[in-house]
């Protein structure tokens, strides 16, 4: 899943160091919005808020149950798109028919050069989901109100789902 390497380096400014670096091929983070919530039940019917799955799974590094946005690693061959594909079906069953690349960003570039991207998509379609043997996974729409306040007060503490829901806010308010 990732290697170390030991590097000494100059860095910008003169200074000699030894940097332990993990390497990793890299994640894709979906944001999958449900349609029908933000398009109105019928053609006039009033916009309702929009709805983001989450998935809820143990991580034992947290120690906890957490509540994320679909993620997972880009295997050997894929493209970013390709394993975002992916894992939204295995994980919750979803596909969709819409995706944009939204965010891209380092996750934590002090010792680790993974960086993740994160795919927007809509126009999902309910499925089977497929997950790996070691995958006890639940899923659930949030409105995006409630999911926002998940981000904000605690219950949510993943970075990538952090970003995603608020990136989401921000686009989704209306222009002022």
């Amino acid at each position: 899943m990732f290697s170390v390497t030991t590097d000494e380096v100059e860095e910008p400014g003169g200074v000699r160091a030894r940097r332990d670096v993990i390497r990793h091929s890299g994640s894709i983070v979906v944001l999958a919005v449900d349609d029908l919530a933000v398009d109105g039940p019928a053609k006039g019917a009033p916009k309702a808020e929009p709805r983001v799955l989450l998935e809820r799974q143990y991580r034992h590094a947290a120690q906890s149950m957490m509540w994320e946005l679909p993620a997972g690693r880009i295997d050997d061959g894929e493209t970013s798109l390709t394993a975002a594909k992916r894992e939204l079906l295995e994980e919750t069953g979803y596909t969709a028919r819409h995706w944009k690349r939204i965010l891209h960003f380092y996750v934590s570039p002090g010792f680790l050069d993974e960086t993740m991207t994160i795919y927007l998509a809509h126009g999902l379609q309910a499925g089977k989901a497929r997950p790996e043997a070691d995958e006890m996974i639940a899923t659930k729409f949030f409105n995006l109100s409630e999911a926002k306040r998940m981000a904000l007060n605690g219950r949510i503490r993943d970075a990538k789902t952090i970003s995603g829901i608020l990136w989401l806010v921000q686009t989704a308010r209306p222009a002022r």
